[in-house]
């Protein structure tokens, strides 16, 4: 397989998008979508975050080829959202924001639903915390 990356040309040279780049503006997109928890990138990478580094691009899987871009991206969503409308929210924010900044097209995203989270309400020792992830 080539790892030669997509290169746009101009008049100065050639500019070179890595896949990590574009896992890092689509995992800022749909972390401020509502609904969306957090991103699941699996154990290793949950355990580096705890560590103290941030992991923008968590949970993204990317494969670029030519000036083409297919996007996976693994999320929790937290309880109460209907989790079909919040995976299309993701959908199109994602798709916006890597088209916009990259110049690529999207031609899929794919959105996996790994988990659900339930949040502490303020006051009530009766609820829990607690988070629901499948992998």
């Amino acid at each position: 397989m080539d790892d030669a990356k997509p290169e746009i040309n101009n008049e100065f040279g050639a500019i070179r998008i890595a896949d990590e780049v574009v896992s890092t503006v689509a995992g800022l997109a749909a972390a401020d979508v509502e609904g969306v928890a957090s991103m699941s990138g699996g154990w290793s990478t949950d355990l580096v975050e705890k560590l103290g580094k941030k992991n923008f691009g968590k949970g993204i899987k990317v494969e670029v080829i030519d000036e083409q871009t297919k996007i996976d991206i693994y999320i929790v969503v937290e309880f109460g959202y209907q989790i079909p409308d919040v995976a299309e929210n993701v959908q199109k924010e994602v798709k916006v924001a890597v088209e916009t900044m990259t110049g690529l097209s999207v031609t899929a995203v794919n959105v996996h639903i790994v988990g659900v989270s339930m949040k502490r309400i303020a006051g009530n020792s009766d609820e829990i915390s607690s988070e629901l992830i499948i992998e």
